[in-house]
């Protein structure tokens, strides 16, 4: 779906846990030629028991060079992460999630995961927070750490949207804090006629910075 279009930046998804190993033993078939920013989405969640061997699997990922994206609210045991350093981006989490939504909460998380990158997601900050302040703040605190952003528009049952009018606009108001060279990831479950609308769409939301747009 993406051949042929201005993206240079993919996030794979392994979302499932069964999705994981199927994955990682197809990344050598795939043709990613075109892609010069590369991250892989860990499982959202996974048994405790499972967890070691699944980071494992993963410091494999973050030694092609690839980042991994993991919700906080997956992890259980936060020694099993930290080898992966400064390849671990946590995603700041939407309203139903019991952590990982707000500055103090990212605190405690990054305190227990010093190297750790941020996957910021202006979906989700929009819809913890609509006036978009715990945004901006969560960027002027963790902007340091900033590896990637999530680009969608989050709804009250926290699934993904398209990018609306409303959304365009809240995102315009922390777009001047996202640097020019992080890779925006577009969450927005669009159909494949529309992926290059939908890329206009967050270039409008963040027009400030000319990203390099993906698809997930």
């Amino acid at each position: 779906m993406l051949q042929h279009k201005a993206v240079h930046a993919l996030e794979l998804s392994a979302l499932r846990q069964n999705e994981l190993r199927p994955m990682l033993e197809a990344l050598d078939e795939l043709d990613l030629s075109q892609f010069e920013y590369i991250a892989l989405h860990a499982p959202s969640q996974f048994h405790e028991v499972d967890e070691e061997e699944i980071a494992g699997l993963l410091s494999g990922v973050c030694a092609r060079g690839w980042p991994v994206v993991l919700h906080p609210d997956a992890i259980h045991e936060y020694a099993r992460w930290r080898p992966l350093g400064s390849m671990l981006c946590v995603e700041n989490m939407d309203k139903r999630k019991p952590t990982g939504r707000t500055v103090s909460e990212l605190e405690s998380i990054f305190a227990r995961l010093p190297e750790a990158a941020l996957c910021f997601d202006i979906g989700h900050a929009r819809q913890v927070d609509s006036t978009m302040t715990e945004a901006y703040f969560i960027l002027k605190c963790f902007g340091d750490r900033l590896r990637q952003v999530h680009v969608s528009e989050v709804n009250t049952r926290s699934k993904h949207d398209p990018l609306s009018y409303a959304s365009i606009l809240a995102f315009q108001e922390v777009a001047d804090m996202i640097p020019e060279d992080v890779p925006v990831i577009l969450e927005t479950p669009v159909p494949e006629d529309q992926i290059e609308f939908e890329m206009e769409r967050a270039l409008e939301a963040l027009p400030v910075v000319q990203h390099e747009l993906a698809g997930r």
